[in-house]
């Protein structure tokens, strides 16, 4: 059921771009540099096609991976339940009612319009997964995006040094220039958005949001500033303690995608009010 995924043009076209950038960076851009047969070139090969099979294995692991449903026995705290409807509405933490779905929706779970159903903390739906970005699988929506930028920066150097180092006073192809070109400017405008998107959800982690939860926070501190009162962001512990709510306490452990041990049930979640 998971793999019908993969039967997407935006998948499909992951895959192709993955491969021209594999195809062209290594048997073109390498093979011009310094040559397959060589040591340099073997290995940059190595260190190349080792970054495409984190990213390859990560993109793997966003598709395939569940990011994680309300479960059909799920009902708010009995504390909760009682909080008053005054108090209810100023904390965001507490659960909510999906009216899609009919179910109580636990504290950072969204409905996805797409999916049809709640995500546990939702980040975005996105298409170039096939997939809705969870709980259970926005560590490898992370290291997918991780790998991808530095393995498009890894591919720009090359065809930089590539370009550097060939004569092309000489050169009697017109359109191998082109290639060249228009290789360089399509793998620096990836590197830029890659690294962009990276900077982003660098800036989501220490902050231990969500996309979602970002643009939520954006209204209500606006909303706190006319009343005259500060907002915070209710799951935000300083920047150390975000990083291992989302990657792990085992820092040799943030870069696997499947090192998901940290992780609970993600229904619930703590805040800085318990701390107090």
């Amino acid at each position: 059921m998971k793999c019908k995924r993969f039967l997407s043009i935006s998948i499909l076209g992951v895959f192709l771009l993955i491969g021209f950038v594999y195809y062209t960076t290594v048997f073109i851009f390498i093979e011009d540099w310094v040559g397959l047969q060589s040591s340099a070139g073997s290995l940059n090969v190595i260190i190349f096609t080792f970054l495409v099979s984190l990213c390859f294995f990560s993109f793997f692991v966003c598709v395939l991976t569940d990011p994680g449903h309300v479960p059909d026995s799920y009902v708010p705290d009995i504390e909760e339940s009682g909080v008053p409807d005054e108090e209810r509405r100023k904390n965001s933490v507490q659960s909510r009612h999906c009216d899609k779905c009919s179910t109580f929706k636990p504290p950072r779970a969204h409905h996805c319009r797409v999916c049809r159903r709640c995500v546990l903390r939702m980040d975005h739906h996105c298409i170039w997964i096939n997939n809705c970005v969870g709980y259970w699988n926005y560590k490898a929506f992370f290291t997918l995006v991780l790998y991808a930028t530095i393995g498009s920066i890894y591919s720009t150097v090359m065809i930089v040094a590539c370009s550097i180092q060939k004569d092309w006073e000489f050169s009697e192809r017109v359109s191998f220039k082109i290639f060249y070109v228009t290789s360089g400017v399509m793998m620096v405008a990836l590197s830029l958005t890659l690294g962009t998107l990276l900077g982003w959800h660098i800036y989501l982690i220490i902050h231990n949001m969500t996309t979602i939860e970002y643009y939520e926070g954006v209204r209500a501190a606006w909303l706190a500033r006319k009343s005259g009162q500060s907002y915070r962001h209710p799951f935000d512990h300083g920047v150390y303690k975000n990083i291992t709510l989302v990657l792990g306490p085992n820092m040799l452990k943030w870069l696997c995608p499947t090192a998901l041990s940290h992780l609970k049930d993600g229904l619930n979640f703590p805040t800085s009010r318990d701390r107090l």
